[in-house]
């Protein structure tokens, strides 16, 4: 592909992946005012948010699937008007009950975008130039997810939380428009006949160092996730006295700064003798900071997810750049490659999410902020099961 067109291709899907990632977290700037309208607690409100999760974990392999048999292109796309339409849907719930069933729909055409959408990318890169592009990806997400958060707990307040939902549904639907012209097919796309997905797909359910990547980094999805999404509500309960929009500024700079941290984690990423070590460390740090949030004032709170946000930038930078140069994970298996590990990651992080929701309603904000700072860690030991992995600057790969 000529290099101009490639990147007005590339920077569509950058858009896509945005105006994807506001309808993640577009819910948790307006949770508060959802709970007040349905008149429910912390833990139907904690429902609502990890049931986008649980359709997103659910379907994850589906998506992979898909993308084996029709191309990269062709399951994203349709990903995103889907999720669009379930996004705008959400908006006119008469309960919460529909609105978590909703927001299930959301996550699962949520699940059919990230994969394939990242498999496009990295087919449009050579090798070298995958870890900036795969850095850029995820801090179009932090892009996204800092003004779905901010932007829904300014305009939560003044519009209410369904218009509020209903505009990253419309928003999704637009893109998806702008992008069915613009976003060619991979040449030469590889595609898995039907009666072969399951043997294409055995090397990689049996990969050791997918596996490793994969439980290693759910905790600190889980993590993060808690950090961006209840960090309002936290403070809204234990901090009456600030507005939303105020306490939104701690995760949207959070937010922000991934967008520094994910380019220049899968850059240098890409040239490190063992990818794991900066996992490992990021993750420690990111427990260390959980750890200490309740305990923060405002200013100190907000100066804290600074280095949450970049370790978070760096982290998942380098989880989703490893399984490109995993030799069991090339070809037509990527997406689906790239889904098992997310699959995995998100069945975690919602897990940890809705506990974090129990301990909170049962023992408090602190003691919950401290479960969320063990359960990081606790995971990071799987990544040893791993042989160390090289990237592109010591070709030899995995050793």
């Amino acid at each position: 592909m000529d290099p101009r067109r490639r990147t007005a291709v590339a920077l569509t899907l950058l858009l896509a992946r945005a105006v994807y990632a506001y309808n993640w977290y577009d819910v948790g700037g307006v949770l508060p005012l959802i709970g007040t309208q349905f008149s429910i607690g912390t833990i139907p409100r904690g429902i609502v948010l990890a049931s986008f999760l649980a359709g997103a974990a659910t379907f994850q392999l589906p998506a992979g699937i898909a993308a084996m048999r029709w191309g990269n292109r062709a399951t994203s796309l349709a990903a995103l008007g889907a999720m669009g339409a379930f996004a705008l849907a959400s908006a006119a719930s008469p309960n919460w009950i529909v609105l978590a069933l909703l927001r299930f729909g959301a996550g699962a055409g949520a699940a059919f975008f990230f994969a394939p959408a990242l498999g496009l990318v990295t087919t449009y890169y050579p090798s070298g130039q995958r870890g900036f592009m795969i850095g850029a990806y995820n801090a179009a997400f932090s892009v996204g997810a800092g003004v779905g958060l901010f932007a829904s707990a300014y305009l939560g307040p003044e519009v209410g939380w369904a218009p509020t939902i209903a505009l990253g549904g419309l928003l999704l639907l637009a893109v998806a428009l702008i992008a069915l012209p613009l976003v060619p097919a991979t040449p030469n796309e590889p595609r898995v006949p039907r009666g072969e997905v399951r043997r294409a797909a055995g090397p990689v359910v049996r990969s050791r160092a997918l596996w490793a990547l994969a439980i290693g980094g759910g905790g600190m999805w889980g993590g993060f996730y808690i950090a961006a999404q209840y960090f309002v509500d936290f403070a809204h309960s234990v901090h009456p006295s600030w507005s939303l929009a105020l306490a939104a500024a701690a995760p949207t700079v959070m937010i922000a700064v991934e967008v520094a941290g994910g380019p220049i984690g899968g850059w240098f990423g890409e040239r490190s003798r063992d990818m794991r070590r900066p996992i490992v460390l990021w993750g420690i740090a990111t427990a260390a900071i959980l750890a200490v949030v309740p305990f923060l004032g405002l200013v100190p709170g907000v100066l804290v997810f600074v280095p949450l946000g970049f370790a978070d930038g760096v982290v998942f930078a380098l989880l989703y750049l490893v399984p490109v140069y995993l030799p069991e994970v090339q070809g037509g298996v990527l997406a689906f490659g790239l889904a098992l590990e997310n699959f995995v990651q998100i069945m975690i992080g919602a897990a940890l999410a809705f506990a974090f929701a129990l301990v909170a309603s049962g023992a408090g904000y602190d003691w919950a902020w401290l479960f969320a700072a063990a359960s990081t860690l606790a995971f990071l030991p799987a990544l040893l099961w791993a042989r160390p992995q090289r990237g592109f600057g010591h070709p030899r790969g995995s050793t």
